[in-house]
């Protein structure tokens, strides 16, 4: 094998055995780590296979640039930089929610120190993997975190959204609207229409994120 791995074509090594294989078991690793974090943690809750694949391709692209750059001396700037770079991303038809932008970034750093960890014992590598696990597990819990959702609704019964009658129109909007409404917060008032702006918080039927949540105002007519 030895004698094998020191064949040269045009002075580049045909295979380098041990390089080969460090390749193969950090991008397995990485990989085993990036899609139990993307199936198990991201995807129940939202549903967006297009996310699932996009953070799916990062994650490899990110890994085997910065592991085969790294012959060359790879700055850490370099590897730092990308972080700059996928942390502005905004996609032209919709901005990405936040909740992507962190997997992104988790998925990122994870890619990132798999790739360059070149120092680090095997046995500390998995460990900081599943250190990542751990903590999305447990952010993720309903056990440690309870998650309420948020709505914006256009009201036309402006004369519940006094104080005096917030318990009249928190009942007014769980009959209508058939949600658990936990909070309510008041916005744009317009008497001449006898319409409010409400924000109302209540606790979801299910654990999938429902991604018109993001929505931070009604759009006008004609928008």
């Amino acid at each position: 094998m030895n004698e094998f791995s020191e064949i040269a074509f045009m002075e580049t090594p045909l295979i380098d055995a041990s390089g080969f294989m460090e390749l193969l078991l950090r991008f397995v690793l990485n990989m085993g780590v990036v899609l139990a974090i993307i199936r198990f943690f991201y995807y129940p809750k939202s549903r967006r296979r297009d996310y699932f694949f996009t953070f799916t391709l990062i994650s490899i692209s990110i890994f085997l640039m910065i592991f085969l750059l790294g012959s060359v001396k790879l700055k850490i700037g370099f590897a730092l930089g990308l972080f700059a770079i996928f942390g502005i991303i905004r996609y032209r038809t919709e901005s990405m929610p936040v909740r992507e932008m962190t997997y992104l970034f988790v998925i990122i750093a994870i890619s990132v120190i798999n790739a360059l960890s070149v120092e680090l014992s095997y046995a500390e590598l998995v460990a900081t993997n599943l250190l990542f696990v751990v903590c999305i597990w447990l952010c993720e819990s309903n056990r440690w975190l309870k998650h309420i959702s948020c709505k914006l609704v256009k009201y036309d019964r402006i004369e519940l959204i006094i104080p005096q009658r917030r318990q009249e129109l928190i009942e007014d909007l769980e009959k209508r609207t058939g949600l658990s409404v936990t909070k309510v917060e008041i916005g744009h008032i317009d008497f001449l229409r006898d319409a409010a702006i409400l924000k109302v918080y209540y606790e979801p039927v299910s654990d999938e994120i429902n991604t018109i949540d993001s929505l931070t105002r009604i759009p006008r007519e004609g928008e």
